[in-house]
């Protein structure tokens, strides 16, 4: 299994003192624990700008980062180790741990941040923190603020200023390193083999969750821990509700399905849609649809490369889609005048793709300055034009209505262009259908 090694933490923790302020503190709490009812937690996934300078993956714990402390820079609250605990919830890595696994200059208990965490800040002209995006922690910074303030005619000295931690950090998860490529190809290819195992399984009479089903199981057993976002296993006129969870229609001869379902290595997303007929054969109407939308997925990748900016991959598959609707009938008029009244809004009514990494919808600016941001080596993000044809669309005819096409792959953008990370599921309507035509029995 591709991790992140140990060492890029370090680098990153340096890359990011290297941009802070002489004598200042950035503070980052972990993720809390969500309760899902009762007394039963959600499976837990750690924060992931945490993550990203830590590789620390366990609640309650805080990270300090000072750049110049004499006693080391890099500062780790966490739970203490308790036997009677871990017997119930597993292993912790403690104090010692802390230091000896995770490469923490300095390790506390948790329990004593309240006395220690103060003197720490103490002293330092700024604080860089994310404020606004844990307000539980945001109460007890304030709360350590005061303390610091309340001694100020003993000569304590609180932080003059607080800088937005987030803004820094985003930007440099904005560049992959060489070892993030591999740990999100690794979960693209993974995920490949979860869409090709649901297309070998599909046929009518079964059901949507039968496909999740194979999906999850292609996962686990890839070693992926959980699914980066909720799958979306969407049949028939499911496959026109952008974000349809339910899954739980019947699949029936002659639908399309609709999938947008990726996993997620080491804190890293993939996400990727595929659409095929459930019986292994498209209609006429549902290949031209498939493959006007397959045009504009193959045409955006043309528009992806350093010195590009951010929206030209998704004007390109404007164009595509808008031509190929007026060539189909489905929209009439002057292609550029029907762009520039977006009217093929009702069709395809979201964006060509968002950034990609340790969150699905990564972090990071799209625009600078009000300018679209150019594009540079190690930014990656998806590719999903669509197009969805409501039931309820009177103005096309009825053969139309109910189809839903969505194709979406991951790329990360190279000196000389772009690489495509989910090359492992077919896109073609002769490939998938030569797929379908050949696949095994799976048990559903």
């Amino acid at each position: 299994m591709i991790s992140i090694p140990k060492s890029e933490y370090v680098r990153r923790r340096k890359a990011l003192m290297a941009q802070m302020e002489p004598n200042s503190i950035a503070i980052l709490p972990a993720a809390p624990v969500y309760i899902r009812n009762r007394d039963v937690e959600h499976v837990y996934r750690q924060d992931s700008d945490f993550q990203y300078l830590s590789g620390f993956p366990e609640p309650e714990a805080v990270i300090a980062l000072i750049p110049g402390r004499a006693h080391g820079e890099y500062v780790l609250f966490c739970r203490e180790r308790s036997p009677e605990r871990e017997l119930w919830d597993g292993l912790r890595a403690g104090q010692d741990g802390a230091i000896s696994h995770y490469g923490a200059d300095d390790a506390f208990p948790i329990g004593d941040i309240d006395d220690i965490l103060p003197g720490l800040i103490e002293g330092r002209e700024r604080v860089y923190y994310a404020m606004g995006t844990n307000q539980e922690f945001d109460r007890h910074l304030m709360e350590w603020i005061n303390v610091i303030r309340s001694k100020a005619r003993q000569g304590a000295q609180p932080p003059n200023e607080f800088v937005a931690l987030d803004h820094l950090l985003h930007d440099m998860r904005l560049y992959k390193s060489s070892n993030e490529v591999k740990v999100m190809k690794e979960a693209a290819q993974i995920s490949a083999r979860g869409h090709v195992r649901a297309m070998q399984a599909s046929r009518a009479g079964l059901h949507e969750f039968h496909l999740e089903a194979e999906l999850d199981y292609e996962f686990r057993k890839g070693g992926a821990k959980m699914p980066a976002y909720g799958s979306i296993v969407a049949a028939g006129k499911n496959a026109c509700i952008l974000h349809y969870h339910e899954n739980d229609a019947p699949l029936k001869d002659g639908d399309l399905v609709l999938i947008d379902a990726g996993c997620e290595i080491d804190c890293y997303a993939s996400d990727i849609t595929r659409c095929f007929p459930v019986n292994g054969r498209f209609s006429p109407e549902q290949k031209a649809i498939y493959e006007l939308v397959l045009a504009a997925n193959e045409e955006a990748f043309k528009h992806i490369g350093p010195g590009k900016h951010w929206n030209e991959a998704h004007e390109a598959t404007v164009r595509v889609i808008t031509a190929g609707l007026v060539e189909l009938g489905l929209l009439h008029g002057e292609v550029d005048e029907l762009i520039a009244a977006e009217a093929y809004k009702p069709f395809y009514m979201h964006r060509a793709g968002h950034w990609l990494g340790m969150d699905v919808h990564d972090v990071g600016d799209y625009k600078i300055g009000g300018e679209w941001r150019v594009l540079e080596v190690g930014m990656a993000m998806t590719v999903e034009p669509g197009i969805y044809i409501a039931v309820n669309n009177t103005s096309v005819a009825k053969k139309w209505r109910g189809i839903g096409v969505r194709i979406e792959d991951d790329v990360v953008v190279t000196k000389n262009g772009c690489e495509v990370l989910s090359l492992g599921v077919p896109k073609t309507v002769a490939e998938i259908e030569a797929l379908m035509a050949a696949a095994p029995t799976v048990a559903a």
